[in-house]
């Protein structure tokens, strides 16, 4: 995250932020001329970051204790500060910074070579497919073009779901029914229980131009977002048919996003509908304390509509707090009195091996008075509730500590 200043290059908020940090900035002209007339030396700048230490360490200490590679992105989905930016696995930035230029080059080349690829910021670089969290989209998308459906709307939820000009066929997960069987399910249920044909029925219903419109309202396929470290583009592609439309209203096909990504999806249903432009550097000051920058707030997009946002947040409510949610296993979430809203997600990712599915995991807390919105996304996790959903939950729990909440 804070990156590092080597002999050769920078990288991280040391990059982002050179001209301030070495004081060669031009907003620090006046700064300068006073140093010459007193006769001082001409300090560089101070830069703070948005980082809370609490849910930062919370936040990698999860990860290293899963122990497969990953990443997490906490916002404040008011502001749209960035409260954790973790990636495992991680490496010593002091590594890099020495100075002799054998012993870099030594460093350097070793931790290329080091499994797991440290130097790679997972949590604004790593891309992959979103799986159900996608649904968010879909679900948002559906609400808006169709104001007459609401989250108790019976929506066709077959156990297999045919598919247009393909033989092959859309199921639940391990062939499982949703809701109580019949072919047909409230819009919540088939959200909470996470049911692929729903979704992909919905998905068809739409069109992919439907659904790319919403996607970017939520962030995606936006190539200048940077934080200001840049951050990798999610993607949604407008597929060329409609049984491709379905599994894109899942999270599959060429679906791509970042844990950023994730982090915004629930930050965006938090806030109302209102998607704020996430930032990591507060402010930065001069030598004399003076503030030569501070970060303004400003809003990316209007995603939803604040009822929209509310229908959202109530099925997302549902992922973690029913009995049949997805996310509803595991105590964490529902201890002390916390109300967690959430979408889990696991991921094809084309290996033959349920285990090796990637686990994704988007979400917001308190639910009555969102605070904090956080993504996860753990390589080879397996099934996003029992891999992504402890780790936001270890966040979101460090992260309310310090606010005086449970």
């Amino acid at each position: 995250m804070t990156g590092y200043d080597t002999l050769f290059s920078q990288t991280g908020v040391e990059a982002a932020e050179n001209s301030l940090l070495s004081g060669n900035d031009s907003s620090l002209d006046v700064r300068k001329v006073i140093d010459l007339i007193t006769g001082k030396t001409t300090k560089g700048a101070t830069v703070e970051v948005t980082i809370n230490s609490k849910a930062q360490q919370a936040a990698y200490s999860a990860l290293a204790a899963l122990g497969k590679p990953g990443g997490v992105v906490a916002l404040n989905p008011k502001t749209g500060a960035i409260l954790a930016m973790a990636s495992y696995p991680s490496f010593n930035p002091a590594l890099l910074a020495v100075h002799d230029g054998t012993q870099l080059n030594n460093n350097d080349a070793a931790l290329l070579k080091a499994p797991g690829n440290p130097l790679f910021n997972r949590a604004l670089q790593l891309t992959l497919a979103p799986g159900s969290t996608f649904k968010v989209v879909t679900s948002a998308a559906l609400l808006t073009q169709s104001p007459s459906t609401t989250i108790n709307t019976n929506v066709d939820s077959p156990t297999q779901l045919t598919l247009p000009q393909t033989t092959h066929v859309l199921t639940n997960n391990n062939g499982e029914v949703c809701g109580n069987g019949s072919g047909q399910a409230p819009l919540i249920t088939a959200f909470a229980q996470s049911c692929d044909t729903t979704f992909g029925r919905i998905g068809m219903d739409l069109g992919g131009s439907a659904l790319n419109a919403m996607a970017e309202k939520f962030g995606m396929n936006n190539p200048n977002l940077t934080v200001p470290l840049p951050v990798a583009q999610s993607n949604y592609v407008i597929p060329a048919s409609l049984a491709l439309t379905a599994f894109s209203a899942i999270g599959q096909y060429s679906d791509t996003v970042t844990p950023m990504q994730e982090a915004m999806f629930a930050a965006a249903i938090a806030n109302n509908g209102t998607l704020m432009k996430p930032y990591l550097v507060q402010q930065v000051t001069a030598s004399d304390l003076s503030t030569v920058q501070s970060t303004p707030q400003s809003v990316l997009s209007q995603s939803v509509t604040p009822s929209v946002a509310q229908d959202v947040g109530q099925m997302m409510r549902a992922v973690v707090q029913d009995p049949d949610g997805t996310a509803a296993g595991f105590s964490a979430a529902n201890e002390g009195g916390l109300v967690i809203a959430g979408k889990t997600g696991t991921a094809q990712n084309g290996v033959n091996n349920s285990g090796l599915n990637d686990a994704v995991f988007t979400s917001f807390a308190p639910y009555a008075n969102p605070s904090i919105a956080v993504g996860v996304i753990i390589q080879g996790g397996g099934y996003g509730a029992t891999a992504a959903a402890p780790i936001a939950v270890q966040v979101i729990k460090a992260y309310l500590a310090t606010l005086g909440n449970p």
